[in-house]
């Protein structure tokens, strides 16, 4: 089924590699309950939902696409969904959720139709990088508010936190935790670094340990809440685009990385069944949103996997099987304080802004408007105003500069429609 013997791999080396990207990626399961949950969201139900879509989708991805790449809700679209999209727009989680369900399904048409090359090639990598990098600085500023680090203020907007408060000081150590065994190659990092963190805590009466193992919670309180013809309101349109383009960005960038540092890319730079395993994760997207999460999507963790040998989709199974299996660990993920879990958020943050490496710093049309997105992100504290700023910066600056041929037609669609949009609010 998975052409162990094509790929120069084995049963073994697929398992050991499966059981490398789940430890890499696990700590989801405490992390996005966590984000979510300040939506009003019941807890216990958004754990259930993490690892069951984070299971389904895996497997998914292994048996359609024959692909090394597990899936989980994605960093940075949780974060969008609790605190722009709930939080700050104030729209009900239900409704959310019903525009994480039509982004998946506009998702899944566009990876069935030739329309997919068109929208991932047309789009330079300078602004793929730059939204990936964006999404990482959205996230460290989620982290380090949650850690203490930083609180507001009415004069300068934000300011220096209490450093020598006791959650603080933890949270803080956890990430140099994290960043101490990640360099020395640890695939279970972040998680060590959440436990570590959260364990320390005991002694202090910061933490309250609910125990290891029982029975999943139950699903009932998000499964198929999303509200659909809520979502289809004309004022959610950029909320639904926004959730459809950063997974097809970070998809197709997360499918690009991990082929190529596979070996699985082939001699044109093109991704082998490429339609499958779209089609796998816009499905993912559907799935999380029946099940009450946001989307769910490729992880770059996934390298962790390869790194540990896996050319195949029987890692992405092993993965998946082993998320299904941690639905029995729910005390122990809900022993996890808010404390703990920040400095994953900031962590992660690091690890995406290191996509800005990638730019071409000799060429300004290529590297300022990519900056622009990344900073608007977190500054105006919306991805999507982060994207569509860049955008517009980048159609406008590449036309001035006499090059206007290298606008791609998406980038001109996006630009547009994100000019009118800011025109009008």
């Amino acid at each position: 089924m998975f052409h162990l013997d094509e790929a120069g791999t084995t049963i073994r080396t697929e398992v050991l590699a499966g059981i490398t990207t789940w430890l890499a990626m696990v700590y989801i399961v405490a992390v996005n309950p966590s984000i979510l949950a300040t939506t009003g969201m019941d807890q216990g139900a958004l754990f259930a939902a993490t690892c069951l879509g984070a299971g389904i989708a895996s497997i998914a991805m292994g048996l359609y696409a024959n692909l090394p790449l597990a899936l989980a809700p994605g960093m940075g679209l949780n974060a969008y969904f609790a605190f722009v999209v709930v939080g700050g727009l104030h729209i009900p989680w239900q409704v959310a959720l019903g525009a994480v369900f039509l982004s998946g399904v506009l998702f899944l048409i566009v990876s069935l139709l030739r329309v997919r090359e068109w929208l991932i090639n047309t789009i330079p990598l300078s602004l793929k990088l730059g939204i990936g990098a964006g999404i990482g600085f959205f996230l460290a500023l989620i982290g380090l508010e949650h850690m203490g680090v930083v609180v507001a203020a009415p004069a300068t907007y934000v300011t220096l936190g209490q450093l020598g408060n006791p959650a603080t000081l933890l949270a803080c150590a956890g990430f140099l935790t994290m960043a101490a065994l990640a360099a020395r190659g640890i695939a279970a990092a972040v998680l060590i670094g959440i436990l570590a963190t959260a364990a320390a805590g005991l002694p202090l009466g910061l933490t309250s340990f609910h125990g290891v193992v029982s029975l999943p919670p139950s699903l009932a309180p998000t499964w198929l809440q999303m509200d659909i013809p809520g979502a289809l309101n004309l004022g959610l349109v950029s909320i639904v685009l926004t959730f459809f383009l950063v997974d097809v960005l970070d998809n197709a960038g997360t499918l690009i990385g991990v082929t190529h540092r596979a070996g699985l890319m082939r001699p044109d730079g093109t991704v082998p069944r490429l339609k499958q395993a779209l089609t796998a994760d816009s499905g993912g997207a559907i799935l999380g949103a029946a099940l009450g999460t946001s989307t769910v999507t490729s992880y770059i963790e996934s390298a962790a996997g390869i790194q540990a040998g896996g050319r195949t989709g029987l890692t992405a199974v092993v993965t998946g099987v082993l998320f299904l299996a941690t639905l029995f660990f729910a005390p122990l993920a809900t022993s996890l304080p808010d404390f703990a879990t920040a400095p994953a958020l900031l962590f992660v943050a690091c690890l995406m802004a290191g996509a800005l490496r990638g730019l071409n710093w000799d060429d300004l049309t290529d590297y300022l408007p990519a900056v622009v997105t990344a900073l608007a992100m977190p500054f105006t504290f919306s991805i999507a105003a982060g994207i569509g700023l860049g955008f517009i910066v980048h159609a406008v600056v590449k036309t001035l500069a006499g090059r206007p041929r290298e606008v791609g037609g998406a980038v001109w669609l996006i630009a547009a429609a994100s000019a009118v949009k800011f025109a009008i609010q």
